[in-house]
């Protein structure tokens, strides 16, 4: 919260409205780490690992229904997670 001291808000509803930015960029901010561990653990994966596959997919689908990545860029990791463990 240090970062925004030099620019804090003046009026209540803009107080307001930054508390609530501050707790989305935490629910955010979990949601990319789930996404790059599952990511991770498909890079670490065997070949045919149905779980780490699965557990990629959902983390990808929440991170795209929660508008932190766009659905084409959902869809093009998911190919590439089937890729990744179809070739090894």
């Amino acid at each position: 919260m240090s970062y925004y001291a030099s620019h804090m808000a003046i009026t209540r509803s803009a107080k307001k409205a930054h508390r609530q930015s501050l707790v989305k960029k935490g629910y955010n901010e979990a949601l990319k780490k789930n996404l790059r561990e599952a990511l991770k653990g498909v890079r670490e994966a065997k070949a045919g690992d149905t779980k780490a596959e699965a557990m990629a997919f959902k983390a990808i689908d929440k991170a795209a229904k929660k508008g932190l990545i766009k659905k084409n860029t959902a869809d093009r990791r998911k190919a590439l997670v089937a890729r990744m463990l179809k070739t090894k």
